[in-house]
């Protein structure tokens, strides 16, 4: 295993001109990758039925990125992992036929390991807007459901779970266009975190929508992919199968995992540097890159944050420069 790899992290909810709509940053992703493995939360590369994954990345939700750069977690490399689908009770027979068809499509033509199932015994009643800052958020009602379900999954030997939720329609806005800020990505985000957080596995969710009807009008080409198909479960299991499983750093003595200690480097949106992940890796001076060419609507940069090591480059392409050397 090459002991050193990269994190580009793409922050989901905050409006990112590249990477906050439907897999729009893979290409990015996809390039830095060729050089040096790559950890990629799930926003980078999620793009309904399609994904950016490549075989040279590290599949990883936020608060496990959060606990791998503080040093609490190492990430064990697996292969065909076995994966859970948890439903939520609030979708209908009609929507929930459709992911069962699209669960048995990808079994057919990828071979992907899905051992089940399991309807959650209540509804999620999950809810999601934007919070005074601009960027989304929401909450989840009964989590606990989910959780129940989930544990089910992993008697049944899952070792990664796919979430997928039922969402009322989102109000029409700017997003459809390719600006502003996804509304649901955030309360996605807040289901991954609790689950991976409860169980220690890799957990990713997507959104179930009523109206599964095909839009019929060109929309901006950054959000298309999530326009022409009723459900957004494939990417999920695209980037499940081989997503590395959580070690306890703490309660392991494992070699074979990545470690925050094999971290090169971090690169992020030029303006959103006030996350942990960001903090933690400038405490552990671990190179971190702002990449001027995406920002956010959170202008949360070096300058704001007197953060004098952090390295500001133009573009992606420039970091990728970097690499070669």
């Amino acid at each position: 295993m090459n002991k050193k790899a990269a994190l580009m992290i793409v922050p989901t909810g905050i409006g990112a001109s590249i990477g906050g709509y439907a897999g729009d940053a893979s290409h990015y992703a996809q390039k830095i990758a060729e050089h040096i493995p790559l950890i990629v939360n799930p926003n980078i590369v999620n793009a309904a039925v399609f994904s950016g994954i490549t075989n040279n990345m590290y599949y990883l939700e936020g608060w496990a990125i959060e606990q791998f750069v503080k040093g609490n977690i190492g990430l064990k490399p697996s292969k065909n992992n076995k994966i859970g689908i948890i439903f939520d009770k609030a979708i209908s027979q009609k929507v929930l036929n459709i992911h069962i068809n699209t669960i048995n499509a990808i079994k057919t033509v990828y071979d992907i390991d899905i051992c089940g199932y399991e309807i959650t015994e209540e509804p999620t009643k999950v809810e999601f807007f934007k919070t005074q800052s601009g960027i989304s958020s929401g909450k989840v009602n009964s989590p606990q459901t989910l959780l129940k379900s989930a544990k089910k999954l992993l008697k049944k030997g899952a070792n990664a779970l796919a979430v997928v939720c039922s969402f009322d329609e989102p109000p029409e806005d700017d997003y459809e266009d390719g600006s502003g800020v996804d509304i649901v990505g955030g309360v996605e985000a807040v289901i991954s975190h609790y689950l991976t957080k409860e169980l220690m596995c890799p957990c990713v969710h997507a959104p179930a929508f009523e109206d599964v009807t095909i839009c019929d009008k060109q929309v901006h080409p950054k959000v298309s992919a999530e326009y022409i198909t009723p459900t957004f479960l494939p990417c999920l299991l695209f980037g499940l199968k081989n997503a590395p499983l959580l070690v306890n750093i703490k309660n392991s003595q494992q070699d074979d995992c990545l470690k925050v200690e094999d971290l090169h480097s971090v690169v992020v949106p030029f303006n959103c540097l006030g996350s942990s992940v960001v903090l933690d890796s400038i405490e552990k001076n671990i190179p971190v890159y702002a990449i001027k060419e995406n920002s956010t609507v959170l202008n949360v940069d070096k300058n704001s944050l007197n953060l004098t090591n952090v390295i500001e480059l133009e573009t992606y392409e420039n970091y990728i420069k970097t690499l070669r050397k």
